[in-house]
């Protein structure tokens, strides 16, 4: 039977996850998250999500979803296909049914996530199409936690035109392509726009670190569940900052907004570049062990 490209189905499930827990079975530290929301995506397609798999053999072999973010922003996720068809090209089927879909739908743009570490999902991206855009790794501040003491002339506010204006002219911007967290995506990344910014300090909290004028930023997207620790987190959509000691009274700042939410841990983006990952380090705000890969195509 030829491999077939087809909308997912419910009765699909039991196939979907038998084949993802093979994809990494050589990291048995990596749990997949598609086992968890497989039906949900189902049950949710619709004009501004589509979750597609590929069909061989009778039985689905192959995963993808493309979902917009924005009118403009469609992200690519949830890639997985069955190891037992690797190299028949079964990625760039899905892959390229969804760009068509998202064409037709308006997106300009599409974007997907890719851990560092995972070479084959780099290579079909890029073979798929997708050029590197940006880089970032996940920080973690303990809640209620002690790092490294913020000047005292340094203090933090919640006062979203400043953090916009810092924003506007920061390295982490340039670094990061303009893209934070989105607020709808768990594992996704999309522009970050004065308007959101706005949206979130009247939903979230934003805050801006000043102190001779503004030297630092954040803002807290949402808070969630942990599946693979079982844990809650704050997850803040970006972190960025002039230096170490408005690093320090960021982060702080984060440690404080979480303790009062009385979740069990954070999640901070930041972007991956050798000043922001040391000083990070060097304020006590814990890294992930790995950079994340941001890829972009142009949909136009």
């Amino acid at each position: 039977m030829q491999p077939t490209v087809r909308q997912a189905r419910a009765d699909d499930y039991e196939d979907v996850v038998a084949f993802a827990e093979k994809v990494w079975a050589d990291r048995p530290e990596t749990v997949d998250y598609i086992p968890d929301v497989f039906r949900e995506w189902v049950e949710s397609d619709g004009p501004t999500q589509h979750t597609v798999v590929v069909e061989a053999d009778g039985a689905a072999a192959g995963l993808c979803q493309a979902v917009f973010l924005t009118e403009s922003e469609a992200w690519f996720q949830g890639i997985r296909v069955d190891p037992a068809y690797r190299g028949e090209g079964f990625g760039l089927r899905m892959v390229d049914r969804l760009m068509d879909w998202a064409r037709e739908q308006g997106a300009t743009v599409g974007r997907n996530m890719v851990f560092s570490w995972n070479d084959a999902g780099l290579g079909q991206s890029i073979a798929a199409g997708f050029d590197p855009l940006a880089e970032f790794r996940w920080a973690h501040p303990e809640p209620g936690g002690s790092g490294k003491t913020p000047p005292e002339e340094l203090v933090v506010e919640s006062d979203p035109a400043a953090a916009w204006s810092y924003w506007t002219g920061s390295d982490a911007r340039t670094a990061l392509s303009g893209l934070a967290l989105d607020p709808t995506q768990a594992w996704a990344l999309s522009e970050l726009t004065h308007e959101r910014l706005d949206t979130l300090a009247d939903e979230q909290a934003v805050f801006s670190v000043k102190g001779d004028g503004t030297r630092g930023m954040a803002a807290r997207v949402r808070e969630t569940v942990d599946p693979t620790a079982e844990e809650s987190l704050a997850e803040y959509a970006v972190g960025a900052w002039k230096d170490r000691d408005a690093a320090a009274a960021l982060f702080e700042a984060i440690r404080v907004d979480a303790a009062d939410l009385g979740v069990d841990g954070t999640r901070v983006l930041i972007p991956e570049t050798p000043r922001h990952a040391a000083e990070a380090a060097a304020v006590r705000a814990s890294l992930a062990d790995w950079p994340d890969f941001v890829l972009s195509v142009d949909l136009t």
